[in-house]
């Protein structure tokens, strides 16, 4: 089944979390319509090869004129319109820039792989849960219901103020007519009668004018309430829920509500401004002792220009964080003279600003760095799918100061990556007489130099944003705080779900927790100190706990993706765990665990038994990325021979744990059949037989003597390497022999 047929049977939450991510940018039609040949390609290699994504580029808009061609003949009208235009908007926004393409395609391949392990993951953790309280989202229906309620009495109230405009100019006409009338005519009893008339209705003016002023007064208040508590705390809410999903957790969603409050606030404001104004208009033309206008107007003008102030400063946001589009799964993290991407958007859309708002970029200003590249741009409504006022920098790059790069020597690795910086933004925004300053900043991010600091920085982000909602303590890592671990095994299970689409169960976490903290831990409401996680090295090891784990992530995504994604790798499960499950299973069952001492390794390890009876378990040497370079794992599993004392090499591998046929797990990730490689070559060959090599360990049973280390491969690195110079690949599978420990 394709990944998309498995999004489209998702549950309805999942299904509006995946509708967030597609829009104009990569429509969801032709995810729909091209889902198996979009699936089919490398669009994450791409990413990072102009010319490779030049030719995806050209092939999707093929693969596009052939659905054209297919719809026509069918004489869907609707679909061909809708087909011809993604066409010219695919073929005019990407042409120049065939990469921005391949990594939204990437990015979008990469959340919905995530939703499908959240999906499938049977409990949500702590974090997860708060960001999904019923409370919250009562609130943001009560805030909706509010921002509803206040556009319609803004509204009500311009039909009164319409009706007072008529009272008076009636009042007026009437009130002329008699001033107009010799003197002996005003004497009359029916002028007596109608300046009675005209007091009535001057009481019912003034009457009416108080009433206006009131019901502007409420609209203000209720407008003053709302932005100071709810709205305040919706948009905290959300930015909190960015801050989430940067680290990878669930997609935030809301940013569309909550600019359809601050627009409807905005449009009541404007629109109470200019009743406020009216009542000025009616005022210079008529007034009198105990007039409320002059009185109250100034007041309550003033009221509504600090709550547009305030509306505006509040509406500006970073919509995206800053990103280096080679590495979409590290935001925050900014190696220097590489280019980033960051999104803002003025949550007020209203269409007197299109283009009128010119946004400049600038980081920092201890003047370290600078941004280079195209760094003032203007906000319009052109390039969003759903029409919002923002603005995206494409062309950012950060650089380091000349006159502080002789400092950077000094620094440890730690330093370097501990180090917060900031993204900053400003613009002025010009409307019906005011002036508004806007400011706003990312959240901090991280400077590297060198791509090999990229774990460590990654790191600093996750425990920045794991541990506090501040969007601005950049001197965070001075005494950076401790981390609930609950939430932090959380957060590590997001790592996989985002980066490798599958999450962790808690027997994996269960591991992670007891190799931070020791046996037996309980950890729900355990703190973890940042030095446990990012900086002390594991009880006897030479590394991180984060190393070790940062490592196992680069094997599955590189070189074990499928496997892992499949659930057929246990993984994180301890020597003495594997024992217990493997004890009274079936001889040939084995299972897949990552090594504890090696970085980036995983080994098999599977139960036999002796002719005595007695149970033996044998765990091969880990497998590194080096290795699985040159040989697939679900081709080593299913290749793989021992040989013990004189016996005809076999295969021990029968059972993956805990009894499912290993054919029927790994059989559809091999390479091609033992059979395929064994076949005398076709002409050119010179009836040679190719060879294959396969992995192929020896047991010693009774051996006792530590192994030299020529044991440890099954050929020297220089017949390796002739090996791999002279033989196809397409030929010859190159697999280095495993040692193997006999327990």
């Amino acid at each position: 089944m394709s990944q998309w047929s498995q999004v489209q049977q998702l549950e309805i939450k999942f299904l509006e979390q995946v509708d967030q991510f597609y829009d104009d940018n990569f429509p969801m039609e032709i995810r729909h319509l091209l889902a198996q040949w979009i699936e089919s390609q490398d669009w994450e290699a791409a990413s990072n090869n102009e010319a490779m994504a030049m030719i995806l580029l050209q092939n999707l808009l093929i693969q596009v004129d052939e659905q054209l061609d297919r719809v026509s003949q069918e004489k869907n009208l609707l679909l061909i319109h809708n087909l011809k235009r993604i066409r010219k908007l695919l073929q005019g926004k990407y042409h120049g820039n065939p990469m921005h393409i391949a990594v939204i395609i990437s990015n979008c391949l990469r959340e919905e792989r995530r939703i499908l392990a959240a999906a499938s993951m049977p409990v949500q953790g702590p974090l997860e849960k708060s960001l999904q309280n019923s409370v919250v989202s009562e609130r943001q229906r009560n805030v909706e219901h509010k921002v509803s309620a206040i556009k319609n009495s803004a509204q009500m109230t311009d039909q009164d103020v319409k009706y007072l405009e008529d009272l008076q100019e009636e009042f007026d006409f009437r009130y002329k007519t008699i001033q107009s009338l010799e003197q002996s005519d005003k004497n009359s009893a029916l002028i007596k009668q109608e300046m009675l008339a005209l007091q009535a209705m001057l009481n019912t003016l003034d009457y009416k004018r108080k009433e206006v002023l009131s019901k502007i007064g409420r609209v203000i208040h209720e407008i003053d309430m709302l932005t100071s508590n709810m709205l305040t705390e919706e948009l905290l809410d959300w930015k909190r829920r960015q801050q989430i999903a940067c680290i990878g957790g669930p997609l935030h969603g809301g940013l569309d509500q909550l600019q359809n409050c601050f627009t409807l606030l905005a449009e009541s404001l404007f629109q109470v401004r200019r009743q406020l104004e009216k009542l000025d208009e009616l005022l210079t033309r008529l007034t009198y002792d105990g007039d409320p206008i002059p009185v109250q107007r100034p007041q309550l003008l003033e009221k509504v220009n600090f709550l547009l102030y305030n509306l505006f400063r509040n509406s500006f946001v970073v919509e995206r964080q800053p990103c280096m589009p080679t590495h979409p799964q590290r935001p925050m993290v900014l190696k220097t003279l590489i280019q980033f991407t960051v999104k803002l958007r003025l949550l007020i859309k209203l269409p007197e600003l299109n283009y009128q708002i010119r946004v400049k970029a600038t980081i920092d200003n201890n003047r370290r760095f600078v941004l280079c590249g195209t760094h003032v741009k203007a906000m319009n409504m052109d390039e969003s799918a759903n029409g919002s006022l923002s603005v995206e920098f494409r062309h950012l790059q950060p650089k380091e100061m000349k006159s502080s790069a002789g400092s950077k020597g000094n620094e440890g690795p730690h330093m370097v990556t501990e180090e917060l910086h900031s993204i900053s933004f400003e613009t002025q925004v010009c409307l019906y007489g005011l002036t508004i300053n806007l400011e706003t900043s990312s959240l901090p991010v991280v400077m590297i130099s060198n791509v090999s600091q990229l774990p460590n920085a990654w790191a600093s982000i996750i425990w920045y944003n794991l541990s506090t909602n501040d969007p601005q303590n950049l001197s965070f890592f001075n005494n950076p705080p401790a981390a609930t671990l609950s939430q932090l095994l959380e957060v590590l299970s997001w790592q996989f779900s985002s980066y490798v689409g599958r999450g962790l169960n808690s027997e994996q976490l269960n591991m992670l927790a007891e190799k931070l903290m020791g046996q037996q831990v309980s950890y729900n409401d355990y703190q973890l100190s940042w030095a446990k996680f990012c900086k002390e090295h594991l009880p006897g090891k030479s590394f991180t706990f984060w190393v070790w784990l940062e490592a196992i992530l680069d094997l599955i995504k590189k070189h074990i993706l499928p496997l892992w994604i499949d659930g057929y790798i246990m993984g994180f499960v301890s020597k003495e765990k594997e024992r217990i499950l493997l004890k009274d299973k079936i001889p040939g069952t084995f299972l897949l665990r990552f090594s504890e001492s090696n970085l980036g390794g995983i080994t098999f390890t599977w139960v036999d038994q002796l002719e005595n009876g007695d149970v033996t378990f044998h765990s091969v040497e880990p497998y590194n990325k080096g290795r699985l370079s040159a040989l697939p794992f679900a081709d080593i599993l299913r290749d793989y021979k021992v040989i013990m004392a004189d016996n005809v090499p076999e295969n021990p591998l029968k059972y993956l744990y805990p009894d499912i046929p290993k054919d029927k797990a790994f059989g559809k990730h091999y390479s091609c059949q033992p059979n395929e490689v064994s076949k005398p070559s076709d002409g050119g060959g010179k009836g040679y037989v190719p060879s294959v090599f396969i992995p192929v360990s020896k047991i010693l049973n009774d051996s006792t003597d530590p192994h030299s280390p020529s044991d440890l491969l099954p050929m020297s690195p220089s017949v390796y390497a002739v090996l791999r110079e002279h033989l196809s690949p397409t030929v010859i599978e190159t697999a280095v022999c495993c040692k193997l420990f006999h327990s």
